[in-house]
């Protein structure tokens, strides 16, 4: 497994892959590596040549009083976890690698962002857009995998690959959870014992839309308030949103006849939690 930790270095490895004919699969990652990033790896292995993992804690992306100098980071354990996945190259740069003196350049999307997460992290997908588009660049990738915990970050890449044409297929990878359901996170580290059990609420949640649903409910507005009630009987609990959108626009609709993103935010304590589900009336 290589690891390259420079700009010149990472596109030097991937033109002489090119070269060989060889077709690059690029998992984008800020390290913490837990078996969600697994899976993502382990989905785009065998659609490409070669598998390439970035390790890098975007700044651009972090509004103020946001946890960039607390991230957690492990490495030396990242990049064991990245050679068992049989990750080809990892490409580790450092900030003034990313953002050079004098960088002055913004990648922003006029719609997606003005939604979800969004509203409260006003900074944050012009940084992942920036940040994504650079990585794009210096890894040349034939293929990306991003995992759809982070669905409406997913949206954004799908968008921004579009409206860039980059020649790049965006591969989403499924939501992987605990076995008590809390959908796997870094942040989820940040967690105490009791905040980790009122975190469920989260999945639980989506279980009972799901269940209201099946019954045929169609109001969203009333299954957000019996979803705002659980959220609220757990400790610590803080609702950011509780959404139901078009998940082509992240628009809010006025009534479930198709299927259905269900978006929720929750801060327990300092940490700040999403889930999501697809939610099909039909099934």
């Amino acid at each position: 497994m290589d690891i390259l930790k420079t700009k010149p270095e990472m596109q030097e490895w991937s033109k002489n892959k090119k070269k060989e004919s060889k077709t690059i699969c690029f998992v984008p990652t800020m390290g913490y590596l837990h078996q969600g990033h697994i899976s993502l790896m382990e989905k785009g292995k065998p659609l490409c040549d070669s598998l390439v993992l970035s390790i890098f804690v975007n700044p651009t992306q972090f509004g103020p009083n946001e946890d960039l100098d607390s991230y957690p980071s492990d490495i030396e354990n990242d990049l064991a976890l990245a050679k068992k996945a049989g990750v080809t190259a990892v490409f580790l740069p450092n900030k003034q690698n990313i953002y050079p003196e004098n960088y002055q350049t913004e990648i922003s999307l006029q719609y997606l962002p003005n939604f979800l997460c969004g509203k409260s992290r006003p900074v944050h997908f012009a940084g992942v857009a920036t940040v994504v588009t650079k990585l794009f660049n210096i890894v040349m990738p034939d293929v990306a995998v991003f995992g759809q915990k982070d669905y409406q970050q997913l949206q954004v890449i799908r968008q921004l690959t579009l409206d860039l044409d980059f020649n790049i297929k965006i591969v989403a990878g499924d939501i992987i959870r605990e076995k008590d359901g809390l959908a796997m996170s870094s942040r989820n580290a940040y967690l105490s014992k009791s905040q980790r059990t009122s975190a469920l609420s989260l999945s639980k949640s989506l279980r009972l839309a799901g269940k209201l649903i099946a019954r045929g409910e169609k109001n969203p507005v009333a299954i957000r308030n019996e979803i705002e009630t659980f959220i609220q009987s757990f400790p610590e609990t803080n609702i950011e949103y509780i959404s139901f959108c078009n998940p082509a626009t992240l628009e809010d609709i006025d009534n479930i006849e198709n299927q259905v993103l269900l978006a929720i935010a929750v801060k327990l304590g300092k940490t700040r939690l999403i889930d999501n589900a697809l939610i099909d009336p039909s099934q």
